[in-house]
């Protein structure tokens, strides 16, 4: 008779050994303290000179081994999110996965004409539905840039709209400090304060270095904002290999790695122990077409690579998806699936840009309901299964027999819930019972249904009281950017 055990079997996957680990941490260490990083900004470079780092030609800043140490130790292990009623909905840290959209999408297809134009604010609104919808999206972002407001207002609206149309954790953007301020304001409202936003975010403000190993003005100035009212950032670098970065991979992930280091420094330079996402956006630059690929097995190599590292360092990481199609087709798919699988298989905490197309230049609510499906499918397998004497069944199996069936036995009745997962979408019907049902395509069955969650789906109104002052707030905002732009 079989020893009762009880055991989880799940799929594991893991791609640096600790001396790869460690040999990238000293490469990128030696570029921070060797060759230096552009900082091109005021504040960031008293705070270092405070540090006594050296200062040379054109702000080229050299970071010393023990500030980098320090700094990386004072970065909080987790970030807990909330969405904006107050309820906590995200650990990021660890091995915690969470899926959400990513931003500023130029296009979008529509969903009347299947053609490419121009995203507009309503883009963002069915967006923000179909998220709120889905049980696999954990965060939202704006999916589009709306081209139909004003340049300086497109962030601010964007935001706004997210808040009336969800109550999910936002991610978002913003151009600079200015709208930067107005959209924090915002979401002090809806939380309360200043210290109930403080003690419960339900936004996460994103920002880049400039590679290769630079620091903007702005981008600086949105970091330091963040780090002093305690809003969770994610500031990461995104390189192109063999154009802002080494062709080679090794070679372009420390030095994406350097950049993200020394962004944590500057950051908790400002605030320590202020919360921080890091991590690196790595694709490469095809040689023939030198266009950004999204969907290349390059970018899904060094994601699991700084996911790797930023286990080791104990930092919340964030990580990407997406796929180069132009359009909800087979590929699309193909790209999405085996981006979302590795994603999750590498325990990335942040993961962005579910549903992007066209190497982050398209979006269409149609792939955010797939991606929902396909994150559901890969939970399911990265769960792995339970191996017992319950779920070994030995006792089933001699009740059965030999030519028995299953079917009707308690046992089955009993587990069939929890052990088999059940696609929505998907198809699962015989040849004549897909043919009676009208031969749809799985493509068909997606966009049928993402019409009926825009057109049904009743999102949370936020109270009226707040209503009235995220419209005040709106209006100022476009007086003082107004202003700040007739004087430029």
């Amino acid at each position: 008779m079989l020893d009762d055990i009880k055991q989880r079997c799940r799929p594991q996957y893991k791609l640096l050994s600790k001396d790869q680990i460690d040999y990238i941490h000293s490469a990128s260490l030696e570029i921070l303290a060797d060759i230096g990083v552009q900082i091109s900004n005021e504040e960031g470079l008293k705070l270092l000179e405070r540090k006594e780092c050296i200062i040379e030609d054109n702000n080229i800043v050299r970071i010393p081994n023990w500030l980098v140490e320090e700094c990386m130790k004072s970065v909080p292990p987790q970030v807990i999110m909330y969405n904006r009623k107050g309820d906590e909905t995200m650990k990021l840290g660890g091995d915690n996965i969470y899926f959400g959209l990513g931003t500023d999408l130029l296009r979008t297809i529509d969903l009347e004409t299947d053609k490419l134009r121009f995203s507009l604010l309503q883009d963002v609104k069915n967006a923000a539905i179909v998220s709120d919808y889905c049980q696999e999206v954990n965060f939202i972002a704006s999916f589009a840039l709306p081209s139909d407001v004003p340049n300086n207002m497109a962030y601010i609206n964007s935001v706004k709209t997210m808040l009336e149309n969800s109550v999910k954790p936002i991610f978002f953007t913003a151009a600079g400090k200015e709208d930067l301020e107005f959209i924090i304001k915002m979401a002090e409202i809806v939380a309360g304060g200043e210290k109930e936003l403080k003690s419960k975010p339900f936004l996460i403000h994103y920002s880049e270095p400039t590679s290769p190993i630079s620091h903007s003005y702005g981008a600086l100035n949105k970091l330091f904002l963040c780090a002093a009212k305690e809003i969770p950032i994610c500031y990461t670098p995104g390189v192109l290999l063999g154009g802002t970065a080494p062709v080679t991979l090794a070679g372009g992930i420390t030095q994406a790695n350097a950049e993200a280091i020394s962004g944590i420094v500057l950051h908790q330079l400002k605030n320590p122990g202020a919360p921080i996402i890091s991590g690196i956006g790595i694709a490469p630059l095809d040689m023939k077409t030198t266009v950004m690929s999204y969907g290349a097995p390059e970018e899904r190599l060094a994601n699991s690579a700084f996911a790797d590292m930023f286990h080791f360092y104990n930092i919340p990481m964030w990580s990407t998806v997406g796929s180069d199609s132009h359009c909800l087709d087979q590929q699309a798919a193909f790209e999405h699936a085996i981006a979302i699988l590795l994603a999750s298989m590498d325990g990335a905490n942040l993961i962005h840009d579910i549903g992007y197309l066209g190497q982050g230049l398209v979006g269409n609510p149609v792939s955010i309901v797939m991606c929902d499906e396909i994150i559901s499918y890969v939970k399911r397998f990265i769960h792995g299964f339970d191996i017992d004497k319950e779920m070994i069944a030995i006792d089933v199996i001699r009740d059965v027999g030999p030519r028995g069936n299953f079917l009707t036995h308690k046992h089955t009745l009993e587990h069939f819930r929890e052990e088999l997962w059940r696609p929505k979408f998907i198809n699962r019907d015989g040849p004549e019972s897909w043919i009676k049902k009208g031969r749809k395509s799985y493509g068909d069955r997606l966009k049928a249904h993402t019409l009926k969650i825009l057109e049904t789906h009743k999102t949370e109104s936020l109270d009226q009281d707040i209503q009235l002052k995220l419209d005040k707030i709106l209006m100022e905002a476009e007086k003082k950017l107004q202003e700040m732009k007739f004087r430029a």
